[in-house]
């Protein structure tokens, strides 16, 4: 009862920030929540001369794909990249941050800091291009490079061992920039009262970034986490398609979920249950993936943890 008064007291005294919230809420609920009801269309066989609900309900036969025996390849190509991309985007999103924070040049500074964060609006299809000139076989600069040291070419379009070099590459290259703006707004937020009086008790640049601003970094650091591994089932399909494309050769090594049930959604006639049904494996996993940690966090540091 005393909450439920106190709730209605604060929606009396500030009912004009209340309504702020009305557009976001309308916002989540037509984007995020309405299109749930297409959920069921991963337990049928979807035809358009039929409605959503009249279509024939197959249950999980959908779901059938996951018994496939590459499954277990395409699982593990997709967790495994996306943890490398996890961890090293990170990584670099916080060392770029923190050397940012430490250039008192304000002009060397924003220029720093827009070039890092540029690539992240280069589009995929002009990636695609950027990547085909630099490693394509007979007019690719990384190959004429090699024939002009008198080294032999390199035809990477044949040799899947050098794409999750390169994929991963690419990949931070393009979205360091965005993590970094995230982790940079942070340490700006830190009190400059803790670096005064470390610098009174003639702690050095390198203590100070250990013992105030990496451990300030934390909580950002796991609400990202947390929210990265939402997706780990998810792989980055714009960039691993625009990248490679059809070509069979490289899949053994760039192959995702992602990109096998596009594959077989476009190949197969009225598949459109069998991509949601993959959707929903994806989010189940992940929405799985973000309690365990969670849980994990939890137990160690309560403050930590999302929820």
């Amino acid at each position: 009862m005393c909450r439920e008064h106190g709730f209605v007291e604060e929606f009396r005294r500030n009912w004009i920030l209340f309504l702020f919230l009305v557009p976001c809420f309308l916002f989540f609920l037509i984007n995020n929540y309405l299109p749930m009801a297409g959920v069921y269309f991963a337990f049928t066989q979807f035809n358009f001369k039929d409605s959503l609900f009249a279509s024939p309900f197959v249950g999980f036969k959908n779901f059938e794909f996951l018994l496939h025996s590459e499954i277990l390849h395409l699982t593990t190509n997709t967790i495994l990249y996306n943890v490398v991309f996890i961890v090293l985007g990170n990584v670099l999103q916080i060392f770029f941050a923190i050397l940012i924070s430490q250039v008192m040049n304000k002009h060397l500074k924003k220029t720093a800091q827009t070039m890092i964060f540029m690539p992240y609006f280069v589009s995929f299809v002009i990636l695609r291009v950027l990547v085909f000139n630099v490693f394509e076989y007979d007019v690719g600069l990384f190959n004429n490079f090699l024939t002009g040291l008198g080294r032999p070419k390199v035809d990477f379009y044949n040799t899947p061992g050098y794409w999750p070099w390169i994929i991963t590459f690419f990949y931070l290259w393009k979205n360091i920039g965005y993590g970094m703006v995230v982790y940079l707004a942070t340490i700006t937020g830190i009190s400059s009262e803790y670096y005064e009086a470390a610098q009174i008790d003639g702690a050095s640049i390198y203590q100070q970034i250990r013992y105030i601003t990496v451990p300030l970094l934390k909580p950002t650091f796991i609400i990202l986490l947390l929210y990265a591994l939402g997706g780990i089932m998810k792989g980055q399909f714009e960039l691993f398609y625009q990248l490679v494309g059809n070509n069979g050769t490289l899949f053994s090594t760039t192959d995702i979920f992602d990109t096998y049930v596009y594959r077989i959604t476009t190949t197969q006639p009225l598949s459109m249950g069998l991509g949601t049904a993959a959707g929903l494996f994806q989010s189940l996993f992940g929405f799985v993936v973000i309690l365990l940690t969670n849980f994990l966090i939890r137990r160690k540091n309560p403050e930590y943890a999302l929820f």
